[in-house]
């Protein structure tokens, strides 16, 4: 695992994981998030070292913490019986660390899980903590705060682009750039919205500074996933994945989840100075 890709990860796992789960405003998470540093962690010491069977040991730890926060999932749905854009985007963000973390599993012990080589694996693992977990929260959160018929599409067409981008791993490229251009869309709609969410901000500049980053950078970032998605497809010429990892990998990690995140941060602390409420 590159050491790019190896600092993309420990973000996700130690910062946009739990700032992201403070904000589903869910009590129920509370004692998940007070509890995730203990699988945190292991996760990310594993990422240095080498594969093996002390790697897949502390992997296994950061596994236990995604399985118990997707296990919340159908635990909320029979709580809350929403079908609403914004919930189903919501209980996906609980699920896809789990996906991430089979795939640290299997990269780390060396097994090259369903066929894929271990860098599609290493490479996983970062795609399922941004374009997984925190586009689909961050589409959810949008769409809670301003409902409409773009913020409906946005928090339903993150969570259906990223089951098609999984579904393409094991189908076809063909399914994979389906799910990428949906992907794309519902980001591009996020941006869009954050823009306008920045621009109403008024005196609160930081908050509008990072609005306007998360936008500028995701809109930019996706236009990179397109073109190679494209490229495998057609064969056009396309960045390579490590090239993918430096650009597309570290501006969705910098500029889009850890901004937007912040931002949605203060600005519920803003509108609910007494506490966060579910």
């Amino acid at each position: 695992m590159s050491v790019v890709v190896g600092l993309i990860v420990m973000l996700g796992m130690l910062v946009i994981v739990p700032l992201g789960l403070g904000l589903v405003g869910d009590p129920a998470l509370d004692r998940i998030r007070r509890l995730w540093p203990l699988f945190a962690v292991p996760g990310t010491v594993s990422l240095w070292l080498p594969r093996g069977g002390a790697a897949t040991t502390l992997a296994l730890c950061y596994a236990v913490g995604t399985l118990l926060l997707a296990a919340h999932a159908p635990r909320r749905l029979a709580r809350t019986h929403s079908a609403r854009p914004a919930e189903a985007a919501l209980l996906t963000a609980l699920v896809t660390p789990a996906v991430a973390a089979l795939a640290l599993v299997a990269e780390r012990s060396g097994h090259e899980l369903f066929g894929f080589g271990l860098g599609i694996l290493a490479l996983t693992v970062p795609h399922f903590h941004f374009a997984g977990f925190a586009a689909a929260l961050v589409a959810g959160l949008v769409c809670r705060a301003e409902d409409g018929g773009a913020s409906r599409f946005a928090a339903l067409s993150v969570p259906l682009g990223t089951l098609l981008v999984l579904v393409g791993y094991f189908t076809g490229d063909w399914v994979e750039l389906a799910g990428a251009v949906l992907l794309t869309a519902g980001m591009w709609t996020v941006a869009l919205l954050t823009w306008r969410t920045a621009g109403a901000c008024g005196r609160d500049r930081v908050t509008r500074v990072l609005l306007a980053v998360s936008a500028g950078v995701l809109a930019g970032t996706m236009v990179l996933a397109l073109s190679w998605a494209l490229g495998e497809v057609t064969g056009l010429p396309h960045p390579t994945l490590t090239w993918m990892a430096a650009t597309h990998g570290l501006g969705n990690a910098l500029g889009f989840a850890l901004c937007a995140l912040l931002a949605r941060r203060r600005l519920q602390d803003l509108n609910h100075p007494e506490g966060r409420t579910a």
